[in-house]
């Protein structure tokens, strides 16, 4: 669907406008505490090794030098007495070094004098006559009040601190700590120096053509203005996933050369309540300040369901978030050159407010690719592919209808990944069998099936293909396989011959048959059924079920379409919208639904048994080579019922 768009600059947050001023020429306050914290245990480093080294020695000690008279200096302040030795003494407690020499105190010391000796009124006299050199006394320093002011000053900086953090908190555009949770989150992207246009964009062509006059507003906004018209505020893009619509809205900023913002729904939504409308606030006030630009939404479902559809009442985030958007789609004017474009794989939980025309006033359908849309993708994503001669993109196109372009995307990646694995040189069209046959079936498993097992599936899966082979007005049958693959034992695909937008009531007849036709094959052959028919009943009363209540295709009911709320997507909206029917019409539609079941059921056990030696035969093939393509079953039971288009012709 899509080209690989050339390499482009990092996105740029969109809250940050080229108006203000650049993040290097602020001065970051957390960087200058960290510089100041820094040089302060520098300092400290630097202090602490610098200062003079002293022991500290018991007082028993230092009165026996103090007798022998090998004290040099002694300086006494309150309890404490520092001095120094005329011979540092060996501390025996202490190894020697390398040379054998001992280890000695250092010649400064410190000692802590006990009660007995601040009561001995001899210490005195005896410190003035056996200490060789000055013998002084100081007064001891009182540090209260520098204490005090310290306390008191740690702590009105903590409480400042706090309340200058809390301050700029409140702010949006304050840059607190708690700034990023206001601030919108949407990513700018640079065009680069090859912007993506619609020319990267395949298989849409009817939807580039809708998006065509917007590009044209956003060159020209004048061109319309002068004769009164007014661009659509609003683009809503919208269809499953993987077709392109984020790709769509690059293609359009690209084509018209502005600033493109691009942010998902979710992140608009967080714990706080009013963060969400702050961040839309600053996310159309930063697409104002560079108009012409285009904001683009993604998964806008996520912040724009219906109101009043949950439990959290009016009140909620996200309720306050979806009214900001509102608000700031009704507050462009006139010369405003801002197009939200807004992507939605579901349309129909989307408030009403948020679709009417001032807000979003085009939708545009991006449904899957056509034939020729299909071929397209194929070329732009093979494009740096090299590719066998056996490859045909026609026929890869044919075989890949109702894929999207993401999955075409995935089928080539497989298929290159499969050939690098068995070092080709080139990618063929075995590769692209693989690449398909894992996307629609599943990745093989490890399993192996044997015995009773693996006959009642080769059986089972024999039993679609019989009926998708004799059956008219059905798809083509493709392959059939008892390989273990993703979470089913077996599995029969088929490929549709051409593109359907609609159905006909005895195709819809003819599918149930095909999806009923493994268990009926069980049934006849063992008289029995097994667990491996879940998936089929569960698509089988899902389709019966749509035909009664959604299309009317029941004799006993009528033309009336029944919503039973099952695909409300709130629970609130289901308690305000109860069904609309009453117990006796649903036990009525549920009767209709056995009904069409069982005569489908009947049926297929009836064809079936008609063609027991065919069913036979293609088990027993199939239990033996566990794979069969259209041509193999061809050999062994002969060409296909021709379809009713066919015959005539």
């Amino acid at each position: 669907m899509d080209k690989e768009p050339s390499p482009s600059p990092p996105p740029q947050p969109a809250s940050q406008s080229p108006q203000r001023p650049t993040p290097a020429r602020r001065v970051n306050s957390s960087t200058v505490w960290l510089l100041v914290i820094f040089a302060l245990v520098v300092a400290y480093l630097v202090f602490n090794g610098r200062r003079e080294q002293r022991s500290n020695i018991p007082y028993k000690m230092f009165y026996e030098h103090l007798e022998k008279g090998n004290i040099e200096k002694i300086v006494a302040q309150a309890s404490t007495l520092r001095g120094e030795f005329v011979e540092p003494p060996i501390d025996r407690k202490k190894k020697a070094d390398k040379d054998g020499n001992p280890a000695r105190f250092h010649k400064k010391f410190r000692t802590i004098l006990p009660h007995t000796a601040l009561a001995d009124t001899g210490l005195d006299k005896k410190l003035r006559e056996n200490v060789v050199g000055e013998f002084s006394a100081v007064r001891p320093t009182d540090s209260t009040v520098w204490l005090l002011v310290v306390y008191l000053g740690v702590t009105v900086a903590l409480f400042a601190g706090l309340w200058f953090l809390f301050r700029r908190a409140r702010d949006s555009f304050g840059g607190g700590l708690m700034t990023g949770f206001s601030k919108s989150g949407a990513r700018r992207y640079e065009m680069g120096e090859r912007p993506i246009t619609f020319d990267d964009v395949a298989g849409l062509e009817g939807v580039k053509n809708d998006l065509e006059e917007v590009v044209q507003f956003l060159k020209n906004p004048e061109k319309f203005q002068r004769l009164g018209g007014r661009v659509p505020k609003g683009v809503l893009l919208m269809g499953p996933p993987g077709t392109g619509k984020t790709l769509l809205g690059r293609a359009v900023a690209g084509e018209a050369d502005v600033p493109f913002y691009s942010i998902s729904g979710s992140e608009f939504i967080q714990m706080f309540v009013g963060v969400g409308a702050s961040r839309v606030r600053d996310l159309f006030d930063t697409a104002k300040q560079n108009a012409p630009s285009i904001l683009f939404i993604d998964e806008i479902d996520a912040v724009g369901r219906h109101r009043g559809a949950g439990l959290g009442g009016g009140h909620d985030e996200r309720e306050q978030t979806l009214n900001q958007i509102l608000s700031e789609m009704d507050g462009f004017s006139q010369t405003e050159s801002v197009i939200v474009v807004a992507a939605t794989n579901r349309p129909d939980v989307l408030d009403p407010a948020l679709l009417r025309p001032g807000r979003f006033d085009r939708h545009v359908t991006v449904d899957r690719p056509s034939h020729k849309g299909r071929r397209a993708i194929f070329e732009v994503h093979t494009r740096d592919v090299p590719l066998a001669d056996s490859v045909d993109l026609e026929k890869l196109a044919a075989g890949t209808v109702g894929l999207t372009g993401a999955d075409i995307r995935n089928i080539v990646n497989e298929a290159a990944l499969w050939a690098s694995r068995h070092d080709k040189e080139d990618v063929d069209v075995f590769d692209f069998e693989y690449a398909r046959d894992k996307l629609l079936m599943g990745a093989k498993r490890d399993e192996v099936l044997t015995g009773r097992e693996k006959l009642m599936t080769a059986y089972h899966e024999s039993g679609h293909a019989l009926l998708a082979w004799l059956v008219p007005s059905i798809d083509r049958l493709h392959k059939v396989s008892i390989i273990p693959r993703g979470r089913a034992l077996g599995a029969t695909q088929l490929l549709p011959e051409e593109d359907r937008v609609n159905i006909s009531e005895s195709e819809l007849h003819t599918r149930l048959l095909f999806l009923l036709g493994g268990r009926a094959a069980e049934k006849l052959i063992f008289d029995e059924f097994s667990a491996g028919a879940e998936d089929d009943l569960n698509k089988a009363t899902a389709l019966a079920r749509r035909m009664v209540t959604h299309f009317g295709m029941s004799e006993r009911l009528g033309p009336v379409a029944f919503r039973d709320g099952d695909e409300h997507p709130f629970l609130g909206k289901e308690m305000a919208e109860p069904r609309r029917f009453s117990e006796h019409t649903a036990r009525v539609i549920d009767e209709e639904i056995v009904r069409i079941l069982r005569a489908a059921s009947e049926k297929a056990q009836e064809i079936l048994g008609e063609n027991r030696e065919k069913l036979d035969a293609l088990a027993k093939a199939l239990e033996h080579d566990e794979t069969l393509n259209e041509e193999d079953i061809k050999e062994l039971i002969g060409p296909p019922t021709p379809k009713p288009a066919e015959v005539g012709e």
